[in-house]
């Protein structure tokens, strides 16, 4: 599996692929002890990103294959429609792919590959922000949100 590491803002991200689509983004405050891989689609990955960090980049365009159910991947889907600076709630989604807010809810919560698969764009009806899968929880989320001008 390769692994290309690459500095965010929001700490180092760990980019994930099987060689031919990205898999996972993880990231970490504390950094990784893997030693990075070449990788060309990781190389286009990690331009996005930083594009995307540096304003410059509204929509990814990279090949993705995240591990999970076909549930998961409905929402998930969902979830890349919604353009950068606008939000959904979990019952928006629900409604949308015909599941239950809190099911819709939980597959963000399983999400590989934030960020891409934008899941921070999901909120709770009640104005909560509700969880966020990466590493640095809510407090990230917050921060992608300011980034892409939604006041919160």
């Amino acid at each position: 599996m390769p692994v290309t590491l690459h500095d965010s803002p929001l700490g180092t991200i760990r980019i994930e692929s099987d060689g031919a689509a990205i898999t996972a983004l993880r990231w970490s405050k504390d950094g990784w002890p893997d030693a990075p891989e070449d990788c060309g689609l990781h190389a286009r990955a990690a331009d996005q990103l930083e594009a995307y960090f540096a304003g410059e980049l509204d929509e990814f365009d990279l090949p993705l294959r995240p591990a999970g159910s076909n549930f998961q991947r409905s929402v998930w889907a969902a979830m890349q429609a919604i353009p950068k600076g606008a939000i959904r709630t979990y019952g928006d989604v629900a409604g949308e792919i015909g599941a239950p807010a809190r099911a819709v809810g939980t597959a963000c919560g399983q999400n590989p590959i934030p960020v891409i698969i934008p899941c921070h764009r999901i909120v709770a009806a009640n104005g909560r922000l509700g969880g966020f899968s990466a590493a640095g929880g809510v407090e990230d989320k917050v921060w992608l949100l300011r980034h892409e001008g939604v006041l919160l």
